[in-house]
């Protein structure tokens, strides 16, 4: 290049392939830039002598000699692949980034498509535009016809939802990241088999703590305090399903309360008194009744009514297991025996895990995020900003939903061998959760808070999700409404946008036809229609969190919590405690999982609770460039960071530390 006469121009064309497997190519790769003037280059070859370009997850640097000495600054990219051969190779580009050697500028060009043979693909610099302003709508339209194509929705009769039929060939997990799971599920496997043959069967609990070995399997969390009522409340606070919990403003007329044993919990209080100071906080998981389980099993469908004590700790003070009054079905308080009390806490703790790995897992993290992500693909081009804001947060989750299906959703599998109500009772807690579920309330923060009566720290201290989750929640809504009020800064572009208003409407309830598969989704902004930009910038926070945020506090815990068994039992054999005779440990080691169930139960766990991939607003793709969204993002993680300073003082003044929600821990997307 140092012999080319100084009229040419020197650029370096960096191009990056997509990671996953077969996104590589040996067929030619052109470009032709056009600069902010209208000068074109000629069609440039890219190719690297003696070198395989364009594989899978490969940055290729191309050094390029442009004839016309004016050509400005490139503002406009045309990218194609010719076929060599006979093969049909595909080609999936993330990027083209282009560098002026003489002003030392680079110019970002988003691509994030796959490129046919013969059919090119043109973009401008970053490549964020809205369909009504887009020069190549013919190339947008086409582009998503072949994404309806690839996300073809298909309804799950089972659970009341939509999952894409199959798995597109860009939603599999890239080389690196599917290694690595395998590489982790084969080593707790290995540690299982190695505990498994040095245990025969739980005698005691004391037997079953023995078995936990660093580094695979380390002793959980909540081992040490188990046992105690302290961590019972806490575990609705700060475990795997804290969204439950809300305040008590009524006794419910089938909890058969006795005042006289209650009111001795109260600290002095009655029970109207309790509840006119919001004192009393109940969860209440009639969901469960006569609900549907693997093999006819049965599980209760319990209600327990807790008290904030002047210690300011969340107690239990009562808790009956089925919903109908009875005397078979009494109810249980801390001043019952020992073990007769822990015994009735751990068929609270079956039940509350099923809803927590049904509903607030499974179907309102996983599921909920399936469905936005197909409608994405099928209604939002990947030029889109909308697009591009949320595809950071896709990352992996079809593939995990489509590798989960089968242990937690499949006849035979894990669910059906070591959760009591196997798949059949997943599924169908899903579908009677959706049926009611809104985004507008329990899928966003504040109003969930507020609607179960627990956004007041005065009123219910100690709730370390509800403050962290705010903390995160703001700054993503700040994030998000900066960057959708640059792209609609007037309510006409909300009108004329038929990409967004497709979008929505898919998510929502309008099918355009009968039969019609769609999201079905209930409490969206008009009943699936946007008017403004604050409606926008709400809905796509509340995805946004559900898939960084919730997903963490909801998953992330797991291990410390259901990986020693007797803490929250996700399997109980035999039938819960219809009367108060006094029980043993050994009753409650009877009942609890057998050893493989437990070994299996710890491994699950384990692998549920590693963490894969980078933590929230750093990418692992970078889908959004341009100087708004960079001003957007550069705020966006200073307050992360001073999020982090924040929780990191709480977590030295609190007496258990809570890290599910620290910036650090909460990833960009559901990626295990």
């Amino acid at each position: 290049m140092g012999n080319q006469p100084s009229k040419k121009k020197n650029i370096i064309v960096h191009v990056k392939t997509g990671e996953r497997i077969g996104m590589g190519t040996d067929d030619n790769v052109f470009v032709v830039l056009h600069d902010e003037n209208g000068q074109r280059t000629r069609k440039i070859k890219l190719d690297n002598l003696a070198k395989n370009d364009f594989e899978s997850g490969q940055l290729d640097s191309f050094s390029v000699a442009i004839e016309n000495g004016d050509f400005g600054d490139p503002a406009y990219l045309e990218l194609r692949r010719d076929k060599v051969g006979l093969h049909d190779d595909e080609w999936y580009c993330e990027f083209v980034r282009v560098l002026n050697e003489k002003t030392q500028r680079l110019h970002m060009f988003p691509i994030h498509r796959w490129v046919r043979d013969g059919y090119p693909i043109k973009v401008k610099e970053h490549d964020a535009v809205l369909p009504q302003d887009d020069e190549h709508i013919v190339q947008r339209q086409e582009e998503l016809q072949r994404k309806r194509a690839m996300y073809t929705p298909k309804f799950m009769k089972a659970t009341g939802m939509i999952m894409v039929e199959n798995l597109p060939k860009d939603e599999t997990f890239s080389i690196s990241h599917q290694w690595d799971l395998k590489s982790l599920g084969m080593q707790l496997k290995m540690e299982n088999r190695v505990v498994g043959f040095t245990t025969e069967r739980f005698e005691s609990l004391q037997d079953m703590e023995e078995i936990y070995k660093p580094p695979h399997f380390p002793k959980p969390r909540i081992m040490d305090n188990w046992k105690s009522d302290k961590e019972f409340g806490n575990q609705r606070l700060s475990g795997c399903n804290p969204t439950v919990i809300r305040l008590c403003t009524k006794i419910p007329s089938n909890l058969a309360l006795d005042e006289k044993e209650v009111e001795p919990l109260l600290e002095g209080l009655t029970i109207p008194e309790a509840i006119q100071k919001k004192r009393l906080f109940i969860i209440d998981h009639k969901l469960l009744q006569d609900l549907p389980c693997t093999d006819g099993r049965k599980i209760c469908a319990p209600l327990c009514l807790f008290f904030v004590n002047n210690a300011k700790y969340l107690m239990p003070v009562a808790i009956q297991l089925n919903q109908v009054p009875a005397p078979n079905n009494p109810v249980f308080y801390p001043t019952d025996p020992e073990y007769t009390w822990l015994l009735a806490k751990c068929f609270f703790n079956l039940a509350d895990a099923a809803i927590h790995e049904s509903a607030t897992h499974l179907g309102f993290t996983h599921l909920i995020g399936e469905i936005v992500v197909i409608a994405t693909h099928r209604s939002l081009s990947p030029s889109h900003p909308i697009f591009r804001l949320l595809a950071p947060h896709f990352m992996y989750l079809v593939a995990i939903n489509n590798k989960g299906m089968a242990p937690l959703l499949g006849q035979g599998n894990f669910t059906d061998q070591n959760m009591i109500i196997g798949a059949t009772g997943m599924a169908e807690i899903i579908k009677r959760t959706y049926a009611t579920w809104r985004l507008d309330v329990e899928g966003s923060l504040e109003t969930d808070l507020l609607v179960r009566g627990v956004s007041d720290p005065e009123v219910l201290p100690n709730y370390h999700y509800r403050d962290d989750a705010l903390l995160l929640r703001e700054a993503i809504s700040d994030y998000v409404k900066e960057v959708v009020d640059h792209y609609y800064d007037h309510p006409r572009k909300i009108a004329a946008d038929s990409e967004l208003q497709e979008w929505i409407r898919f998510i929502g309830t309008k099918p355009r036809f009968e039969g019609e598969i769609i999201g079905h989704m209930k409490g969206l902004p008009n009943d699936g229609e946007f008017k403004t930009a604050e409606e926008i910038a709400t809905v796509v926070t509340d995805f946004i969190f559900i898939y960084s945020a919730g997903h963490a506090a909801s998953n992330f815990g797991q291990y410390n919590n259901y990986g020693f068994p007797p803490a929250y039992p996700i399997w109980m054999s035999g039938s819960p405690p219809e009367d108060k005779t006094p029980r043993s440990e050994a009753d409650i080691v009877e009942q609890l999982p057998n050893k493989k169930q437990t070994l299996d139960i710890m491994a699950f766990m384990r692998l549920l609770s590693t963490r894969g991939s980078k933590p929230l607003a750093d990418f692992e793709v970078q889908y959004m460039h341009g100087p708004a969204y960079q001003k957007a993002l550069k705020k966006f993680r200073a307050q992360l960071k001073r999020i982090s300073d924040i929780i990191d003082q709480r977590n030295e003044e609190r007496e258990e530390k809570y890290l599910w929600l620290h910036p650090r821990e909460v990833p960009n997307s559901i990626t295990i």
